[in-house]
């Protein structure tokens, strides 16, 4: 009898043990079968290091068709190069983790059915961009270094992002000579996402905001600049002799030595609030891609370095992609909507993914967005010109100018968005050495914003 209850525990056990591993099996399936499903050593899935599938932009043209015998890109050589930085190059030095992000949508994955693409069935991602906006900021950019981005600030998509220098997938340069090296310094980077810029003058935005806000007799102010301010050891400077102005005409002056005096007023805790609450220096992530982060530093500086700090020089930084989205929220009243870039993903005539509407995060309240909206509408029609840009769009905006340390030519800059229901955009461009802002980066953004215009127009 005592051998057979022995034996009948033994027997219990080894079940127990079964129903364990059969347990922890089902849970690791549930768990880890994507995963397991879409190992990049999967003929059936992958190609050429990526998930067999074509991309295309908004309106069904192709960007990359990697579902065949080769990799096949864009007939169109200037779409070829706008859209690289998004769609990668055959040698992987290009990176675009969003194709692995959304493997298990590209290949129809699901618990029950497994991968169940086969046959005549080819995943397609449709990607938010427009080729045509595309085709048009690669030419504005004219082969100079630097970032044109464009988003609808209501949905969230991505309908421009092109960064310079970049190249023909089909024919790849030589950089073996230190001349080619030079020319495409940098042609590996996204500089939308994994770039940061010195501001300068678009960053006199965050400043105004910041006073606007906290300081309760502003604009009962004036503030005189005669080119030279003495302050703290030092000088602030400015281009042009501007006499008495209001905070308002010192944002359409762009005047330095105006808000060298408001930012003492501010002082740095409250300027180091407003760049938190704004989220100015953080990271933004969408699709797997995460965005460089910011620089806001003033925890050592002098007075004289922290009105540099808030005119948009000194160590500040900002990330385009992140700089796009703040002005996004104050274009929708306050309301920040993040980007995406794929918009929906379809295997045969199944929809495996498709883009809802982005997380909303307050940044800044109506009544604040609403004062930035005025003031920057204030720098187009007294300073840029409301005919620099397409008729039937109400555009804000801010250009900058930032100085390098090395005695280059400056980054220009410009940073704004449109009012109006039917071009709900924010855009943001970056012109490495390009000289002033206002001088390159007003005619170029009409040439872009015209193109988004006509885009959305056809829709």
């Amino acid at each position: 009898m005592n051998r057979i209850a022995s034996r009948s525990w033994v027997v219990f056990l080894i079940a127990l043990l079964l129903v364990a591993g059969l347990t922890f099996f089902v849970a690791e399936f549930l768990t880890e079968g994507g995963d397991w499903a879409t190992f990049t050593g999967s003929p059936h899935i992958y190609a050429y290091g990526k998930v067999a599938s074509s991309v295309v932009d908004r309106n069904g043209e192709t960007l990359l068709d990697i579902s065949g015998e080769d990799r096949v890109y864009s007939d169109s050589l200037p779409l070829r190069q706008a859209t690289l930085h998004w769609v990668g190059d055959r040698d992987g030095f290009i990176s675009t983790p969003f194709y692995d992000y959304y493997a298990l949508a590209l290949s129809g994955y699901d618990v029950l059915n497994g991968v169940y693409r086969y046959g005549e069935n080819k995943p397609v991602m449709t990607l938010t961009l427009d080729a045509d906006v595309e085709r048009a900021a690669l030419e504005a950019m004219d082969g100079r270094k630097g970032t044109i981005a464009v988003y609808n600030y209501k949905t969230g998509e991505l309908l421009c992002a092109i960064s310079t220098p970049t190249y023909d997938p089909d024919n790849v340069p030589d950089l073996s000579s230190e001349e080619a090296r030079e020319e495409y310094a940098g042609v590996y980077l996204n500089r939308f996402l994994q770039s940061d810029y010195t501001p300068g003058s678009i960053f006199k935005i965050i400043t105004y905001a910041a006073a606007m806000d906290s300081i309760p007799d502003i604009e009962d102010q004036t503030f005189y600049c005669d080119e030279v301010y003495d302050l703290g050891g030092g000088k602030v400077t400015c281009e042009h002799w501007h006499g008495e102005q209001t905070i308002h005409e010192a944002l359409t002056n762009s005047c330095n030595i105006a808000f060298a005096k408001i930012v003492e007023e501010l002082g740095a805790e409250k300027l180091e609030q407003y760049i938190r609450d704004f989220a100015i220096t953080e990271s933004v992530s969408f699709d797997g891609l995460t965005s460089e982060e910011g620089n806001f530093d003033v925890t050592e500086a002098g007075i004289l370095d922290v009105a540099w700090s808030g005119i948009g020089q000194y160590t500040d930084l900002v990330n385009p992609a992140r700089f796009l989205t703040f002005l996004g929220a104050v274009a929708n009243n306050g309301v920040e909507i993040t980007p995406h870039v794929v918009e929906k993903i379809t295997l045969g005539d199944q929809t495996t993914y498709s883009a809802s509407a982005g997380s909303t995060t307050r940044r800044l309240s109506k009544a604040l967005a609403k004062t930035l909206q005025e003031g920057m509408r204030g720098n187009v029609e007294n300073n840029y010109g409301v005919s620099s840009f397409p008729e039937g769009m109400t555009v804000c905006a801010k250009t900058g100018t930032a100085q390098g340390e090395d005695g280059s030519r400056p980054n220009a800059m410009i940073a704004g968005f449109v009012l109006d229901e039917d071009y709900p955009l924010a855009f943001f461009a970056a012109v490495e050495h390009g000289g002033y802002g206002a001088d390159v980066c007003v005619p170029l953004m009409g040439q872009v914003l015209a193109a988004c215009k006509e885009a959305l127009d056809k829709n």
